[in-house]
């Protein structure tokens, strides 16, 4: 059997024999989305709970009377369990981001320990050279990352926010209030301001558009998450924390250590089929890991614009702004 696992940071494919059990899907239910305690619904758009912990773990999934053939399976964490570090696509504040960022908007920064000199991975199968392609500092790094990829431009970002907003007027039954957080025409309204930052659904809306494969890379936990796989071409972004950056393939020459420090011939889409881009997109980002490229955002010290109050990390944040309907977070000095 083949489904989707869809979480808060992103979605994955999952593929099982019939023989799996309950234990295995909860297994691969952890492993995909970084989450140990965890609530499952399934049916969507007509979510019912599959309550696992009730299940016998040795129970075959097949004995369910459930079908999860071409199901998708949309997994929350539980409110009172912590999870596991788990990458964060850029919300509209310190949000368990992929799919769902809340109503709140913070100034992006690159992680302290900034790549002001990018990893190079070598890849003489391409006879060239794997370099992080580093982007502004401001809200739209997500649309300038995937712009310089997939349009050549990475000052794209009020074109590709209307591409988002177009979609998701144009498929209400997909992006409900329930996957966006809120209202459909607030969200539409809300993406295409310069200070909101993009995230997971902007990820899976923008990777549909192109057609093309965008595979994003979590610094901090090295977790890889495809939007719209199966398409013949991808490109990869790099995940920090609170910032994103696009990779790229740089001609060189043996023994293809030095990047050119000209973007204009770099090459950021490449075939789906070359399991190599992946291997090297891997490379650079331990390598940043190393360098403790990423931010933690469990620990982020989160300061309200509004009144003043600080929190620490994504769930205070969520936590405060739903209590007082104040939605203009910062970091916290």
């Amino acid at each position: 059997m083949r489904f989707r696992v869809r979480g808060p940071s992103g979605q994955s494919t999952v593929t099982l024999d019939d023989t799996a059990t309950i234990n295995d899907l909860r297994g691969q239910i952890a492993e995909k989305t970084g989450l140990t305690s965890f609530d499952v619904k399934y049916g969507y758009p007509d979510l019912k709970p599959l309550d696992i912990d009730s299940l016998q773990p040795e129970q075959n999934i097949l004995e369910l009377g459930i079908n999860l053939n071409g199901e998708q399976l949309i997994v929350a964490q539980r409110e009172s369990a912590s999870a596991t570090p788990q990458p964060q696509n850029e919300p509209s504040s310190f949000s368990s981001q992929q799919m769902r960022p809340p109503p709140a908007t913070a100034t992006s920064q690159k992680p302290e320990n900034s790549a002001d000199d990018p990893p190079e991975v070598a890849s003489p199968d391409h006879a060239g050279t794997f370099v992080l392609r580093v982007m502004p500092d401001d809200n739209s790094c997500l649309f300038r990352a995937v712009g310089a990829a997939v349009m050549g431009d990475m000052d794209t970002m009020v074109e590709l926010r209307s591409i988002v907003a177009g979609a998701i007027q144009s498929n209400p039954s997909e992006y409900t209030a329930v996957v966006l957080g809120k209202n459909p025409d607030e969200y539409c309204k809300w993406i295409q301001n310069e200070d909101s930052w993009g995230g997971a659904i902007e990820l899976k809306i923008l990777s549909e558009y192109f057609n093309i494969e965008i595979c994003s890379i979590d610094v901090q936990t090295l977790h890889m998450f495809q939007f719209n796989e199966g398409a013949p071409t991808r490109c990869v972004v790099v995940y920090s924390g609170v910032h994103y950056d696009v990779l790229a393939l740089s001609p060189s020459d043996p023994p293809y250590t030095h990047a050119d420090p000209f973007t204009q011939i770099d090459t950021k889409i490449f075939e789906a089929v070359d399991p190599v881009v992946l291997e090297k997109a891997q490379e650079v980002c331990q390598i940043l890991q190393s360098k403790h490229y990423y931010t933690d955002t469990s620990g982020f010290l989160v300061r309200c614009n509004t009144c003043g109050e600080t929190f620490t990390g994504e769930k205070g944040a969520v936590q405060h702004a739903t209590a007082t309907g104040h939605y203009d977070f910062g970091e916290s000095s």
